[in-house]
């Protein structure tokens, strides 16, 4: 299976859930936050350096859970995201 790259918006937005967990887990330590979410401490801290920058929503809601952050409130802090590269189709038909 070919991965289709990322773009430079993805990544930043990668980079911002990164911050924005980092953040919102203080003071606790990564190991706590690993810990009780499920994920390995590797996993978390390559999401909160945004090397993971599409990690899974069910890792990404582990990890909002275990440090109290509601899935809401952290999309609201996340940059919008990427719009579809290819415009929608028109819906014409030819004849």
């Amino acid at each position: 299976m070919v991965r289709t790259p990322l773009t430079e918006g993805q990544r930043d937005r990668g980079r911002a859930l990164g911050q924005v967990l980092r953040a919102a887990r203080a003071p606790r330590t990564a190991a706590e936050v690993a810990q009780a979410a499920g994920v390995s401490i590797d996993t978390l801290r390559k999401i909160e350096r945004g090397a993971i920058p599409n990690p899974a929503f069910f890792t990404v809601a582990a990890i909002a859970g275990a440090i109290g952050l509601d899935l809401a409130d952290l999309a609201s802090r996340l940059p919008p995201a990427d719009e579809a590269a290819d415009p929608p189709a028109s819906g014409a038909r030819a004849s």
